[in-house]
């Protein structure tokens, strides 16, 4: 699907063109495409803006979807990607793209602008669970902005007490309790 506020390179423009674009500031780079400078960022335009890179087969995931999602406002370096496909599928031969072979549940999968992304609690938990300090950074920031989602991926995790790092996710997800309810002022 065409978009009239993205575009991507070979499509209606040269890689030349949007670059000159970028270079005048008319366009500003965004996931695997380009955006018009005064263009709002919207879930729907994130996840459009990396589908290149994420094919048919992968969803979006940890800070990809988190970005997506509006958890994080940074467009991540790297997206990682993970398997939908009900048979393994070839990596995405990108730079940009680190994959993980590992076939996420269908319950645990949106679809954004026909892009395949975690559901935004499934995003939340992996980000918590990671033992990436940056990640959980982030889920601790999300957490305390989105009382709701840190409650959703609470609930999450009691349902799947035997889920990889359930611990550590409720343990970051508990501290991002615990400050937010510290820095409330008593009555």
């Amino acid at each position: 699907m065409v978009s009239p506020f993205l575009f991507f390179p070979g499509e209606r423009l040269s890689i030349a063109e949007l670059t000159a674009a970028c270079l005048d500031g008319i366009l500003v780079p965004l996931g695997a495409g380009y955006i018009p400078a005064d263009a709002v960022e919207t879930p729907w335009m994130r996840a459009r803006s990396i589908a290149p890179l994420v094919g048919e087969r992968w969803a979006a995931i940890r800070l990809s979807a988190a970005w997506i999602h509006g958890g994080v406002l940074t467009e991540p370096y790297r997206h990682h990607v993970q398997r939908v496909a009900a048979t393994r599928a070839r990596a995405p031969h990108d730079a940009r793209v680190v994959s993980h072979e590992v076939r996420l549940a269908a319950a645990d999968v949106r679809q954004v602008a026909g892009v395949s992304v975690t559901s935004r609690v499934r995003t939340l938990v992996d980000l918590a669970r990671s033992d990436d300090e940056t990640e959980r950074r982030a889920a601790r920031m999300w957490a305390a902005d989105d009382p709701g989602a840190r409650d959703d991926a609470v609930e999450w995790l009691a349902r799947h007490p035997r889920f990889p790092f359930a611990r550590r996710a409720a343990d970051v997800l508990a501290q991002t309790a615990a400050g937010r309810s510290e820095s409330q002022p008593t009555s």
